[in-house]
């Protein structure tokens, strides 16, 4: 196996019991289901065999079908649980690498869900990319809803805390060695069930690594989730189109201590002076968020009068600009931003504004870039007297 390279299981042998009858045989666009995510698995040049885990009354049919890639190297059956089938999977994978030395038990397994039919070659990538680097690794989405924890009465019980929630996808990899670890301190035909191999990966105290998942690589579920596929998969491939917006803001120090920049509050540094709390760099970010998006400008939707409360902080200026960009069928694609302010410095704050302004417009902090400039003395900046910053976004529709 090249290095950089990746064997996969697909765990297809489940019971489909929510969909309410075999998901992985429904036709789709003419074709089964289970055809197009094993396709798209042996489209990426990264993967070189996968291993089919199926029910038994399903191999034959599997084994022999027309569709089926040169890149499948069995099609086996499952068990009764998706650990064991993943097991099964896993163990044809080390029977045919028998007596082919893994250096630095450096081979990369991924096992994906049979429903998971537009998964990416980049998210394949992705994920190798990070068990190369970490051993194990999972895609994960933030949940942005409102989580709470409902009663069998239907009583709301509680509001759950989001901030640490995420929901796993897969490919999920890890090392050939790390599996095998995993499956020899857990018990996998006992009464613990685990739900995805991260949770088994986990239990042997192997740590995962998360990774950012893709929306589009949705799992089919229930019946409605087969016409999202379909028209998923009658889009072009190409990425959508993108729209560039430039923002721009500078604001002089005004009285008072309390620096507001990229969503934090820098206690000891002076303030900036403005109708709001003076944050230009989400000022310049909100602005070319609204430029990109042909929905005018800050200063018209939040004047310096009365109708903007004084003191506002810029990061609810922000959340609005987030919510008609997003009402406007938009996405954010990307941020890149310049400070430049002589005072203070501002280096170790950089990434930490960076993780903020993507938290404030949900998005990846990968897709958040904030730099920053001295000034070289010039200008209102330069003899520190003020602080300004632009801002480059993309937004797709």
């Amino acid at each position: 196996m090249a290095r950089g390279h990746a064997d996969v299981v697909v765990v297809a042998a489940g019971s489909s019991e929510r969909f309410g009858r075999d998901k992985l045989v429904q036709d789709v666009a003419g074709r089964p289901l289970v055809a197009w995510t094993i396709e798209r698995l042996a489209a990426s040049a990264l993967v070189e065999r996968i291993v089919v885990v199926t029910s038994a009354d399903r191999v034959e049919q599997l084994r022999h079908a027309t569709w089926l890639s040169s890149k499948v190297a069995d099609v086996i059956p499952g068990r009764a649980r998706r650990q064991e089938s993943v097991a099964e999977g896993l163990a044809a994978i080390t029977e045919m690498d028998s007596g082919v030395p893994d250096e630095n038990d450096a081979r990369v397994v991924l096992v994906h869900d049979g429903a998971r039919p537009l998964v990416s070659e980049e998210l394949i990538a992705a994920v190798i990319t990070a068990v190369q680097v970490h051993g194990a690794a999972v895609p994960m989405l933030p949940i942005r809803e409102t989580v709470k924890r409902v009663g069998r009465d239907g009583r709301i019980l509680e509001t759950i805390d989001r901030t640490e929630l995420s929901i796993a996808q897969t490919p999920q990899g890890a090392t050939l060695a790390a599996f095998d670890r995993a499956l020899r301190a857990v018990d996998i035909r006992g009464p613990r069930v685990f739900t995805d191999e991260a949770a088994l990966l986990e239990a042997g105290n192997i740590p995962v690594h998360a990774i950012p998942g893709d929306e589009r690589n949705i799992k089919v579920t229930v019946p409605a989730d087969l016409a999202r596929v379909e028209l998923a998969l009658a889009r072009p491939a190409a990425a959508p189109a993108g729209r560039v917006g430039i923002g721009t803001d500078s604001h002089p120090f005004g009285p008072g201590l309390g620096l507001a920049l990229g969503g934090i509050v820098l206690d000891g540094a002076p303030r900036l002076f403005g109708h709001s709390d003076g944050d230009v760099l989400l000022h310049a970010i909100a602005d070319g968020l609204l430029g990109a998006a042909g929905l005018g400008d800050l200063g018209a939707i939040f004047p310096a009068g009365p109708a903007t409360p004084a003191g506002i902080a810029s990061s609810e200026l922000v959340a609005e600009v987030r919510r008609r960009v997003e009402a406007g069928g938009h996405r954010i694609a990307s941020i890149d931003a310049t400070i430049v302010a002589a005072r203070p410095r501002l280096g170790q704050q950089l990434p930490v504004m960076s993780r903020r302004i993507a938290d404030l417009l949900g998005i990846d902090p990968a897709a958040v870039n904030v730099k920053a400039s001295s000034g070289n003395l010039d200008g209102m900046e330069g003899a520190g007297r003020g602080i300004s910053a632009l801002a480059i976004v993309v937004v797709q529709s």
